[in-house]
Formats: C-alpha cells, sequence, structure tokens
C-alpha cells in the first residue's frame, strides 16, 4: 500500500514557493517595503483584525488570475507529494476528483498562510492594514478558481500535449509544449527542483 503524504518534502518545497513569492513582493512592491518598519507583532496583529470585507484593492488580474495559479501551484506541489494520487491524470472517475480536492485542500491552507500566516502579506509589510487591502477575496479565489486552473491544465495535457509530443521528433518541442501550455505545473516542477517540463505519469521529452 502506498504512504502517505510526504510531508517533510512538500513542506521544504512550499517554502520555496513561499520565499519566491515574497521575494517578488519585497523587490516590486514599494509598499510592502514600506510597511517593514515599526512594531512586528503589533502590526502583524492589527493588519489580521483589519480584514472584513470581500475586495482587497488589488486588480482583476491578480484577484482573478495570479492567485488562482498560485492555488494551482500549491495543488501541483501536493500532488507530487502524495504517492497515492501523484500519477492519476485527468479523467471523470473518483480517483481524479479525490486527488485534486485533497490538493485544493492544500491550496486552501498555503493561500491562508499566504495571507495572514507566520509568513505572510500581514506579517510582511501588513498589507491589510490599508483600508483598500482589507478585504478576504484571495482566501476564497486562491483555491477555488486554482481547482479550475489545474483542471484545465490537466485537461489540456491529457487531452492534447500527450499527442503533440508524439508527433514530433523534436525534444525541443515537446519542452516547450509541456512547459507553455501547463505553465503552474511547470512552475511547481521548478519549486521542486525538477525540469519544468517533468512528469510523474509519463516519460521524459527525450524517450520516444
Amino acid at each position: 500500500m502506498r504512504g502517505g503524504i510526504e510531508w517533510g518534502g512538500l513542506i521544504r518545497d512550499s517554502l520555496r514557493f513561499l520565499l519566491v513569492e515574497h521575494g517578488y513582493r519585497l523587490a516590486v512592491q514599494e509598499k510592502t517595503r514600506a510597511g517593514l518598519t515599526g512594531p512586528f507583532f503589533g502590526d502583524y496583529a492589527a493588519s489580521v483584525a483589519n480584514i472584513h470585507e470581500w475586495g482587497d484593492g488589488d486588480g482583476i488580474l491578480t484577484n482573478y488570475a495570479a492567485h488562482p495559479m498560485e492555488g494551482a501551484v500549491a495543488s501541483y506541489l501536493e500532488i507530487a507529494h502524495d504517492p497515492r494520487y501523484r500519477d492519476a491524470t485527468f479523467d471523470m472517475n473518483s480517483r481524479y476528483w479525490k486527488s485534486r480536492l485533497r490538493a485544493t485542500a492544500y491550496a486552501a491552507a498555503y493561500s491562508l498562510q499566504f495571507e495572514i500566516g507566520p509568513i505572510s502579506e500581514a506579517s510582511i509589510g501588513n498589507v491589510q492594514q490599508n483600508p483598500k487591502a482589507r478585504g478576504g477575496v484571495d482566501w476564497v479565489i486562491t483555491p477555488t478558481a486554482g481547482l479550475a486552473w489545474m483542471v484545465t491544465e490537466d485537461f489540456v495535457d491529457k487531452r492534447y500535449i500527450s499527442r503533440w509530443e508524439n508527433e514530433t521528433k523534436s525534444d525541443r518541442k515537446r519542452a516547450m509544449v509541456r512547459v507553455f501550455l501547463n505553465p503552474t505545473r511547470s512552475f511547481a516542477n521548478l519549486m521542486e527542483f525538477k525540469m519544468p517540463w517533468h512528469r510523474d505519469t509519463r516519460p521524459g521529452i527525450t524517450q520516444f
């Protein structure tokens, strides 16, 4: 019988993803850097307590594209460390959907940590102290729209990518198709220190 979730590897890779996200925030967001001053615990608690509406001041692309992609990446990290389900591919059977719902539950936990956890927007930059950024939209959209994004990539991978890569003799084309048509899976692979075109469910790009 296959073992349970590989928590050590999952937490390690998730922390790597988290550091990349917060590193990007600190690099490009002046408001985040400005929020680093002041009492850490007091400002952190005030940021969390300030959340009480839907909108958080971010644009449509951030809320409804970037955050769903974050949810999909976190989900793929969970799948990669879940031996019982990591070989599940898109299908209408219960095994596939159970695997994706388990991954979505993890994405919800990851999203909550990213928003208000110890290493979060609330603790690093105190984002929610801004009156325009006190909404909880990302708590809902990240895992739910992330599930839709992941299922779409799974569908494209099984129905199209796997067919196209068998029709070409070019390793480069196989790699490009896998990477660009499955962007969040590719990014999750990078967080695991794997090639972005890696698949647990079939051979590498040179093994055709």
